[in-house]
């Protein structure tokens, strides 16, 4: 009889443990520690430089690798595909109870969205682009592939940012940019911006710029990784530069100070 309430405690004891929601995630720097999350991952941050999270971040996929050398604990914040935000506390661990973590929904901490703005029904705006969108895709996929102009290129502490290519097409205009970090810190991308300007910045008086409208990003990332390069295409509403105007891109850093403005007379 004891045997039987001693196993029949330790299975309740067990149950109850795994429907507990994780909460401490350990790694070191020997292995590596899988993440499985039930939606894409969008975005992954560390708090802590000992802590490294790796995951794809040009194609979207469930799973990222976790690795940490020794050190104070930190914690990982990772936003999924559909918006749910997961948190958890992370320690370095000689020894690891886990080699691979399969997170549920239920674990999340809460939406990128508020809950009222979440529950109400999608609505699709109507606009002139809708039916178009398959022809962005194809035509800003075919000039990736094809070869570049490189018509500007700016550097500042180890960013570069290239305007490689202008293509006109039926009623807009597409702009291949490509970004490039050698910084030794992955830059996370806030915006990047089109403007048209026209006059001298010294003359603050005659200085103006006019932001053009984006209809579509083409494979826009949401950062660069240090070391890598991003190519991506914007397309805007067609444009005809006056004798006096530049084309201006401007691309900010997302929770950072560095800033890039690229400008050309095409």
């Amino acid at each position: 009889m004891k045997t039987y309430i001693t196993l029949l405690l330790l299975i309740c004891s067990m149950s109850i443990s795994a429907q507990q929601p994780l909460d401490t995630i350990y790694a070191n720097d020997q292995k590596n520690v899988a993440l499985f999350f039930p939606n894409p991952i969008r975005q992954g941050i560390t708090g802590a430089s000992n802590f490294v999270f790796t995951y794809n971040r040009e194609k979207e996929q469930y799973f990222g690798l976790l690795q940490a050398k020794p050190g104070t604990e930190s914690n990982l914040l990772t936003v999924t595909s559909d918006g749910r935000v997961y948190s958890y506390i992370l320690k370095y661990s000689e020894k690891l109870p886990e080699l691979n973590y399969f997170i549920n929904e239920n674990e999340s901490i809460g939406s990128e969205l508020p809950e009222k703005i979440k529950q109400k029904p999608e609505v699709k705006p109507l606009n002139e682009y809708a039916n178009r969108i398959t022809h962005f895709q194809k035509f800003s996929e075919y000039l990736l592939k094809s070869n570049f102009e490189r018509i500007e290129t700016k550097r500042k502490k180890g960013i570069k940012v290239q305007l490689q290519k202008i293509a006109y097409d039926a009623s807009e205009v597409y702009l291949v940019i490509e970004v490039k970090n050698r910084s030794g810190i992955d830059f996370e991308i806030d915006y990047i911006k089109v403007y048209r300007t026209n006059g001298n910045k010294k003359r603050k008086a005659s200085y103006q710029r006019l932001q053009q409208e984006v209809i579509y990003k083409h494979k826009m990332p949401y950062s660069i990784t240090d070391g890598e390069s991003q190519c991506f295409v914007y397309v805007v509403s067609k444009f005809v530069l006056g004798d006096n105007e530049k084309l201006m891109l401007e691309l900010k850093e997302l929770k950072g100070s560095r800033k890039m403005i690229l400008e050309t007379k095409i």
